[in-house]
């Protein structure tokens, strides 16, 4: 294991003073690294000051949301740019892995030897199941070809999002409101799905998963670090509640965008329709309206045919189009003006950047991690400048 600016001064040399005394070589992998760089991509020195202290850093953030960082940030043939902020970034995601254990043991979700996730029965059961063989077969294709940082993003992703945003919220109505075989059959699920989050995660955060292993369970065979790597058989992957649950996540997600960029209060619950549903869909929202109508904070969801309503801003998914009643609740002139007005100011910052990378003497003389960053900040105001764009055409569409 090395970095690429010191493979001759000593993997080379190693490798040929294998060949002479040895007569075969001392290894035959090599894994090169990034080299760990500044926040604005400088090679960190004593001289020039900029250097981080990784015990301090562990002192404020811990071990766990430092070594994370590092994995998720080490991208082969890139160098890390590490900053104070990265790393409280995935410190905030330890405190929510933590968080998500403390709701399961209020909730009484408690890991069951006898527990058979194959043979979940309700839909969200069945999807975040088979989400935990979909993770950790990415997380097991990732190791294997040594991109270290595409195993901890797969992780990253299904535990903040797949796990915490959506399968905790989903069942929560179960949990305090369904009948005691699916209260049993969530709980038991949701420890399992936990204890695979933990065991996963454990070569890439091992402090805060050990404590977790113990603390979750009173039944444990020995440590975490001395289990067997999770294996998980193709039957746990059930296509159809994952396409069905994956229509519930992009749906409400469409719903959150839209308020978002057309400013409704987050208070104001709002009717939403969806024209042209064919059965399969229609089935789907009379099925989940309940979460739907709550984690979109609508007053109501229905189809509809024909034509939309007056104010109702629209969107698509799959055949169906979101309708979004907005009149009274948004004042479609003066949402049109803001919008405009900051699209305008991204646009100029957008020619501005343009200006300064098309000067030839700029390019050759600033640093390339100034270039760099600058063509990132581009590409950042181009995805705003875009999204600003479709919700002014939304707008346009509503009145």
């Amino acid at each position: 294991v090395t970095g690429f600016d010191i493979i001759f001064f000593w993997v080379a040399r190693m490798m040929m003073m294998g060949l002479h005394f040895m007569g075969d070589v001392p290894f035959r992998t090599v894994y090169i690294h990034a080299l760990v760089r500044d926040a604005r991509g400088k090679k960190m020195s004593k001289t020039t000051g900029n250097v981080i202290d990784p015990l301090e850093l562990i002192d404020t953030y811990g071990a766990d949301s430092l070594r994370f960082t590092l994995i998720s940030m080490a991208a082969q043939g890139r160098d890390v740019k590490l900053s104070e902020q990265r790393v409280e970034g995935y410190r905030n995601f330890t405190t929510k892995l933590w968080n998500a254990a403390r709701y399961c043991q209020m909730n009484d979700c408690r890991p069951r030897r006898d527990f058979d996730p194959a043979g979940c029965e309700l839909t969200v059961n069945k999807w975040i199941v088979g989400e935990v063989a979909s993770a950790a077969a990415k997380v097991d294709t990732a190791l294997a070809g040594y991109r270290f940082n595409e195993a901890a993003n797969a992780l990253y992703q299904f535990t903040w999002h797949s796990f915490c945003d959506w399968y905790l919220e989903f069942t929560k109505p179960v949990l305090q409101d369904g009948d005691q075989a699916a209260q049993d059959e969530t709980r038991a699920a949701t420890a399992w799905v936990l204890d695979q989050i933990v065991q996963l995660l454990n070569p890439l955060m091992p402090f805060v998963t050990e404590e977790l292993w113990q603390q979750l369970s009173d039944d444990r065979d020995g440590p975490l670090i001395g289990t067997f790597w999770p294996e998980y058989p193709e039957s746990l992957a059930d296509p159809a509640a994952a396409e069905e649950m994956g229509w519930v996540v992009r749906l409400i997600s469409a719903i959150r965008a839209v308020r978002s960029e057309m400013n409704v209060p987050a208070a104001a619950k709002i009717p939403m329709l969806l024209r042209g549903a064919n059965p399969t869909t229609a089935a789907r929202l009379e099925t989940h309206k309940g979460i739907i109508t709550r984690l979109a904070r609508l007053d109501s969801a229905g189809t509809a045919d024909g034509d939309a309503p007056k104010g109702a801003v629209q969107d698509v998914i799959d055949e169906a189009t979101i309708l979004l009643p907005l009149e009274g609740v948004v004042d479609f002139a003066q949402e049109r003006a803001r919008l405009e007005k900051v699209a305008g100011k991204v646009e100029a910052e957008i020619a501005k950047l343009d200006k300064k990378l098309g000067n030839q003497q700029f390019l050759a003389k600033a640093p390339e991690e100034v270039v760099e960053e600058q063509r990132e900040r581009k590409a950042e105001l181009e995805g705003n400048r875009d999204r600003l764009r479709a919700a002014i055409d939304r707008l346009a569409d509503g009145s």
